[in-house]
C-alpha cells in the first residue's frame, strides 16, 4: 500500500491508497461546494485514520478536494457554480477561453477535468464515484443518483432513501458528468451544513461504500456495523425511493426567502406557505413532499418536491429496460431516434401526446432539451458501462 509523504491543505488529493491485489477504483469528492466542508473532514479523518492503521485493499482508493478557493473563503462558490458546469457545451467553452481570463470554478473544472482523466487512464476499472454534500435545512441522510439501473443496484445497498431524477432539473451536475462517460456515480448528502453528524455520516457512507465495492472486506471494517447501523438510524430507517417531481427555481435577482423550519422530506399539504418571493406568496400546489428547501445566501432553487416511487414501478421499470422495449418505441407517431447512436430519443409532444413523462422515466429517459413541441430524451441506461460491473458482486445479486 503506498502511503503519500504528506497530506496538505492546499493539495487537490485530500489521500490516495493504493493495494498490491487488483481490485476498483473508488473517488470521493467533498467540497465541489466551498460551504459544504464535511465531506472534507471526513475524508480526512478516514485518510488520516488509514495512514496509522493501514488495512490490505483492493484496487485503490482516492479523495478529492472540489472547489478549492470557495473551501478557503466558505461560500458556495466564488464567480460560478462549480456544480452547474460540466456539461459537454460549458467544457468546451471553457476549453476555448485563454487561462488568463478564465473565473476561479472555471479553473478547478479544468483542472479535476485533468485529474479524473488522469485517474481513469492509469487506474484499474471498475470506477465508482461518490460526490459528499450537505443541505442548508435539516434533512435525513441520502443518495441522490442518475436513473441508470446500475446506480440503483449499487445505491441500494445503504440503509438511506435514494432520489432519482434530479439530472432532468439541473445541467452541469459534475456526477452526471461521470455518468455521461458510464460510470457508477453517487451523490451523498449528509446531512445539514453546520451538523456534526454529517461528517460522522459521511464517515460511516466512506467505509459501506469500501466494503460494497469489494475494496476492503466487511470483515476487515471494525466500525462496519456501527456505520450501518449510523446511517440507518439517521435516516429513521426510511431507505425507499423517490423521485423529483417539481424544481422551484430562482432568478439571480430574486428576492427569495423560505419560510423558517422546513425540513427535507417534510410533507406539506396543498395551500401551505412555503416561502416569499419577489415579495409575493409561494404556496404548495398539492399535498407533497418538500425536497432540499434552501436556507443559504447563494443557490439556483428555492426548493424541490418530491413524490414516493412504487416497488411495482421500480419492477416495471427494470423488466422494460431488459427488454429494451425503447426499440419499439420509435415505431409510434412522434418519437424517434435522435441520432445513429441512439442514444436519445426525440418526441414530438403534439403527435405523442398520450405517453406521460412518467412513462419515459421508467424506461431510464430524462427531458433534457425543449425546442417547442419537440423534447430530447437522454438515456443514462444506453450509456452506462454495465459490463465493467458485471462480475462485481452487488450487480449478480
Amino acid at each position: 500500500m503506498e502511503k503519500p509523504d504528506r497530506v496538505s491543505k492546499a493539495t487537490r488529493f485530500i489521500g490516495q491508497l493504493e493495494g498490491k491485489t487488483k481490485g476498483p477504483t473508488v473517488v470521493f469528492f467533498g467540497g465541489i461546494h466551498g460551504n459544504e466542508p464535511a465531506g472534507v473532514k471526513a475524508l480526512e479523518q478516514v485518510f488520516a485514520r488509514l495512514y496509522q492503521v493501514p488495512l490490505e485493499i483492493k484496487g485503490a482508493i482516492f479523495g478529492i478536494r472540489g472547489n478549492m478557493p470557495a473551501l478557503l473563503q466558505k461560500k458556495r462558490y466564488i464567480e460560478n457554480d462549480l456544480n452547474r458546469l460540466w456539461s459537454e457545451a460549458q467544457i468546451a467553452q471553457i476549453e476555448k477561453k485563454p487561462r488568463s481570463i478564465l473565473g476561479p470554478e472555471e479553473r478547478e473544472l479544468l483542472d479535476l477535468k485533468q485529474t479524473l482523466g488522469t485517474l481513469l487512464q492509469n487506474q484499474a476499472p471498475p470506477f465508482y464515484f461518490i460526490d459528499f454534500h450537505t443541505t442548508s435545512s435539516k434533512t435525513l441522510p441520502f443518495i441522490t443518483i442518475n436513473d441508470a439501473l446500475i446506480n440503483r443496484k449499487f445505491s441500494q445497498q445503504f440503509p438511506v432513501p435514494i432520489i432519482l431524477g434530479i439530472e432532468e432539473y439541473l445541467t452541469g451536475p459534475l456526477l452526471s458528468r461521470m455518468n455521461q462517460l458510464g460510470y457508477v456515480s453517487l451523490g451523498f448528502e449528509s446531512g445539514r451544513h453546520d451538523e456534526q453528524v454529517a461528517v460522522a455520516n459521511s464517515i460511516a457512507f466512506f467505509w459501506l461504500t469500501l466494503v460494497f465495492a469489494g475494496v476492503l472486506q466487511k470483515d476487515d471494517v471494525p466500525d462496519f456495523e456501527r456505520a450501518y447501523r449510523q446511517l440507518t438510524e439517521s435516516a429513521l430507517n426510511n431507505s425507499d425511493f423517490y423521485e423529483v417531481v417539481y424544481r422551484h427555481i430562482l432568478h439571480p435577482h430574486d428576492a427569495f426567502t423560505m419560510l423558517p423550519g422546513f425540513e427535507n422530506f417534510q410533507k406539506v399539504a396543498k395551500g401551505r406557505l412555503l416561502a416569499w418571493q419577489n415579495e409575493k406568496k409561494v404556496k404548495a400546489q398539492k399535498n407533497t413532499t418538500l425536497f432540499m428547501p434552501l436556507y443559504q445566501e447563494q443557490g439556483g432553487e428555492g426548493f424541490f418536491l418530491i413524490d414516493k416511487i412504487s416497488k411495482r414501478a421500480l419492477a416495471w421499470s427494470i423488466v422494460l429496460r431488459k427488454i429494451k422495449f425503447d426499440d419499439l418505441l420509435v415505431c409510434l407517431p412522434g418519437i424517434s431516434w435522435h441520432s445513429p447512436e441512439k442514444r436519445e430519443l426525440l418526441v414530438n409532444l403534439s403527435v405523442a401526446r398520450f405517453f406521460a413523462k412518467s412513462f419515459f422515466h421508467l424506461l431510464g429517459y430524462r427531458a433534457q432539451d425543449k425546442d417547442g413541441n419537440r423534447v430530447l430524451m437522454h438515456s443514462r441506461e444506453l450509456t452506462a458501462k454495465n459490463a465493467m460491473y458485471r462480475d462485481e458482486v452487488w450487480y449478480r445479486e
